[in-house]
């Protein structure tokens, strides 16, 4: 009888995957056990709320000359040292067996479905940035630095 009850748990955990057990939720925070980095649960505008264990607000599409402000804002309203993500860092929050948006909704709840950007330039083309799609989970290289998205903050450090 408990073999069969391990056998259980191994196979639900091998079935629950690697997502199942990436990150661990720190109120505004989201440690990412794969990566090792700290991200803010909620994009730019928005503000987690305790009570409701979500994201709150309007997102603010920003470019990437206001990303710097918002950075500073962060500092100063949360502590921490605050940054634009890489390109791996953001991809490796997609999660391709979710519906869009592409991002584990328990950890980064309401986060838009659309491209965030990151703080990687395209090395053939460096007046672009890459971005990451929440919609399709896929990066971009085609966004230039006075167009407008969404941004999702990691702890520097």
């Amino acid at each position: 009888m408990y073999k069969y009850f391990i056998s259980a748990i191994i196979i639900s955990l091998y079935m629950s995957g690697p997502t199942a057990a990436q990150f661990i939720a720190r109120q505004h925070t989201v440690k990412d056990l794969s990566s090792g980095t700290t991200w803010l649960r909620c994009s730019v505008g928005q503000a987690w709320d305790p009570a409701f264990d979500t994201c709150t607000g309007e997102i603010v599409k920003l470019d990437q000359t206001q990303i710097s402000f918002a950075i500073k804002e962060a500092k100063r309203q949360l502590g921490g040292n605050w940054r634009l993500p890489t390109r791996d860092e953001l991809e490796g929050l997609v999660c391709d067996a979710c519906p869009p948006p592409k991002i584990n909704s328990k950890y980064f709840p309401n986060v838009s479905p659309e491209a965030y950007w990151t703080s990687d330039k395209n090395v053939l083309n460096p007046k672009t940035f890459w971005s990451v799609n929440f919609m399709t989970g896929h990066s971009y290289s085609r966004f230039f630095p006075y167009q407008f998205l969404p941004v999702l903050l990691v702890e520097a450090d």
